[in-house]
């Protein structure tokens, strides 16, 4: 099994026809992705032409015609697709993700970097509002190996196994997938380190202990706000599966604004010691660094076999 996406997922591209859109739904097609159609009302009717490597390896190719839609909800009429993926420039996303929204779509990745925040507090609380779910945004998405990729997140550095993952870094989520590559994952989210993401590290915590196929989680989070003091809290009460932890920047100088998470640390709020030490005081074992957190997973799985 899975959380959030799986092999039966029908995916739509909003921003298909872009650059980045064209490169990355490529990349998904070749991960094995359905990717069920674009949506771009100036070229609704067309057809784009991607060349998909036959495997990750590039080893041959496909070519796969995907068809572009006016809107959402035209795509999904026709497709029955259940996921998009978001692809627009910022100062369009918000009402892209409305549309998504009002079409009915059950989840939405919004991989845009640099949406306002009070285009991303509007349109992650009118989703709740219609029963979409929003990953990101600014996020690199999420993957099932094996089974299906939505977003950019690179689908030939790990392989199917029994570890969840859920990450405000998107760097750190590679890193960390090809640290345990060996065992690999159920499914890896990427949530975002932006202000306002649509899911949480607790939405995913919830969705892994419900997952029967997830034996394990890595919780990866960053200096600045207190997400990860709340994910502590909510491990305590309702996580019975083991939970390992990365917190970046414990290196991080105070009273600075810190990388695309806009994070302030002031004191001893928001820094990666303080949210070590809520994580540690409910059982979490957190690394150093991702490699030494690597190690210890590896250690509760032995553990536990």
């Amino acid at each position: 099994m899975a959380i959030y996406l799986t092999k039966e997922s029908k995916v739509l591209v909003q921003g298909m026809t872009g650059g980045e859109g064209m490169k990355h739904t490529r990349r998904m097609l070749a991960a094995g992705t359905d990717v069920v159609g674009g949506v771009n009302p100036r070229k609704a009717g067309h057809t784009v032409d991607f060349d998909v490597p036959q495997c990750l390896e590039g080893l041959g190719s496909t070519p796969i015609a995907v068809p572009v839609f006016g809107s959402v909800a035209a795509g999904m009429r026709a497709t029955g697709a259940d996921v998009t993926v978001v692809f627009v420039p910022p100062a369009f996303a918000k009402a892209a993700v409305v549309e998504a929204a009002d079409a009915g779509i059950g989840l939405a990745v919004v991989i845009t970097e640099g949406i306002p925040v009070h285009d991303a507090v509007a349109f992650t609380a009118y989703a709740k509002t219609k029963g979409t779910r929003i990953i990101g945004p600014n996020c690199p998405g999420l993957i099932t190996p094996g089974q299906s990729n939505a977003g950019i997140i690179p689908a030939d550095i790990t392989k199917p196994g029994r570890i969840g993952l859920v990450s405000k870094s998107g760097t750190l989520t590679y890193q960390l997938m090809y640290e345990l590559r060996d065992i690999g994952f159920s499914t890896c989210v990427g949530i975002g380190g932006d202000p306002v993401v649509g899911t949480t590290h607790i939405d995913c915590l919830a969705a892994f202990q419900d997952d029967p196929d997830t034996e394990l989680i890595v919780l990866i989070g960053e200096i600045g706000g207190d997400a990860e003091e709340r994910a502590a809290a909510y491990i305590r009460d309702h996580v019975t599966k083991p939970v390992v932890g990365y917190i970046a920047g414990f290196t991080a100088p105070e009273g600075k604004t810190m990388g695309h998470a806009g994070a302030i640390v002031s004191g001893s709020s928001g820094t990666a010691t303080a949210k070590k030490k809520a994580l540690e005081a409910v059982g979490v074992r957190v690394g150093s660094t991702p490699a030494e957190t690597a190690r210890l997973v590896l250690d509760r799985l032995s553990v536990r076999a």
